[in-house]
């Protein structure tokens, strides 16, 4: 008991309190050709490798290698520029003080890349999933996970039959928020659980695919109730308000993890056996899970919101670029201002995680039409953005953040006003103004 008691312990050091609350901002884009909106090839003069080597021969850095191949550039100021499965770029910013702050160093960075993207004439493409490609066109890019994910999929047959396509055309805005104490976690955490699939429905931005209107209004939400229902969508101990650092660690300790990295340093696929057994028993090589392999069993875990050193909000769709600042102002707003904070929780922590997940199924489709229990989400969603709206406006009038933050919001004041989520106005421009034409759609969307 005693052992068990201190492994316990020991895991429990992957939540670590920050000294203070400050906004990570990660953004994923394709790389696309301008003229025919498909994703670059991994290999070749014109593709996105050959950008990311030119970033490291131009901008410096720190490079990072996956299976013998650049998979990566650190930056000077501790930001990352990675690559996805599917060839996508992801620019992680390093952690700053404010939203405006974080959102700035974003914009600079991807502007940056867009203008080296041209140099190879390639164009950046943010959003939630690459509009003109399929799956059988994917050029994969090679990092060692990609295989055992890939593998791992096929074998949960229909519950998987979606992963395949956010490895390798899902993009997305992410935002990373800290927590102060285990009580703050706590707060923090169940709120943004139970707020994920009003925020879902808000941010709904991929009704494009392979270069036709399907009648989803988000792809990728559709494909992640179809990647692993056991790893996906909701932190449900944290709907019941059970969210400490002891309840959320018992949850994990139930689930199997997808791969590990043995003594040799390959990686492998891990038994199909929870965390908790692999303690006790080992893997398969007879091995014992250090707390790296508990860190990466984390990393493994891919919820609305995903639990480690920070909080990761990742429910949203990601937005045209002139609205990627919404994403992460919404969830400051209402995660660092107490009061609304505890608001929101008051608003949406109700609900049970039978209506959350009947909502999301429904969200893909209707979006701030679906309902969440017997309530209309797009009444849910208002109250949220007002929340928010509120809460900066404290961290303004607190010298926390700068005015300009509130104007972050106003995007999604008009979705609300209009009843057009950013996945009807970009069906709508595709049927007028795009002509349904890939070219003048990267031309309008493009960074």
């Amino acid at each position: 008991m005693a052992t068990q008691e201190r492994q316990h312990d020991d895991l429990r050091t992957v939540f670590t309190p920050a000294a203070a609350e400050r906004v990570g901002v990660e953004v994923e884009c394709g790389v696309v050709d301008p003229d025919t909106g498909r994703a670059a090839p991994y290999r070749g003069p014109n593709g996105v490798l050959a950008v990311l080597r030119a970033v490291l021969a131009e901008w410096g850095g720190e490079a990072l290698y996956d299976a013998g191949e650049l998979a990566g550039v650190r930056l000077a100021d501790g930001g990352l520029l990675g690559f996805e499965h599917g060839g996508q770029i992801e620019y992680s910013a390093a952690p700053a003080a404010d939203v405006v702050t974080a959102v700035t160093t974003v914009r600079d960075v991807l502007e940056r890349l867009s203008e080296l993207a041209r140099r190879f004439g390639l164009a950046l493409l943010p959003g939630a999933h690459l509009p003109f490609n399929r799956i059988e066109t994917v050029d994969w890019v090679p990092l060692a996970r990609g295989r055992l994910l890939r593998a791992h999929f096929a074998d949960l047959g229909p519950a998987g039959s979606g992963g395949a396509e956010i490895l390798a055309l899902s993009t997305c805005t992410q935002v990373h928020l800290d927590y102060l104490s285990e009580e703050d976690f706590t707060a923090k955490l169940r709120m943004q659980a139970a707020a994920s699939p009003v925020v879902t429905a808000l941010f709904v931005n991929s009704p494009l695919h392979n270069g036709r209107l399907d009648g989803l209004l988000s792809r990728r939400s559709w494909n992640w109730t179809r990647t692993d229902p056991a790893r996906c969508g909701l932190v449900t101990p944290a709907l019941s308000g059970a969210a400490g650092f002891d309840d959320l660690t018992e949850w994990v300790l139930d689930k199997p993890m997808v791969f590990y990295r043995d003594g040799t340093d390959q990686l492998r696929r891990a038994p199909e056996r929870p965390f908790a057994s692999l303690l006790r028993d080992g893997f398969d090589d007879g091995s014992l899970p250090d707390l790296g392999h508990w860190d990466a069993h984390l990393s493994q875990i891919w919820t609305h919101v995903r639990v480690r050193r920070t909080l990761e909000l990742r429910a949203a769709d990601g937005p045209a670029y002139p609205h990627l600042a919404a994403v992460p102002a919404l969830w400051a707003g209402l995660s660092y201002d107490p009061v609304a904070r505890s608001d929101a929780w008051r608003l949406t922590g109700h609900y049970t995680a039978g209506q959350q997940r009947a909502a999301m199924a429904q969200i893909p489709r209707t979006g701030l039409d679906t309902r969440l229990g017997p309530d209309r989400v797009r009444d849910l969603a208002a109250e949220l953005v007002r929340l928010a709206r509120r809460g900066l406006a404290a961290r303004v009038a607190a010298g926390r953040e700068s005015p300009r933050v509130l104007e972050y919001l106003d995007p999604l004041d008009e979705v609300l006003a209009t009843d057009r989520t950013f996945a009807q106005q970009c069906a709508h421009r595709w049927r007028t103004d795009l002509r349904g034409d890939p070219r003048r759609y990267v031309a309008a969307y493009r960074v």
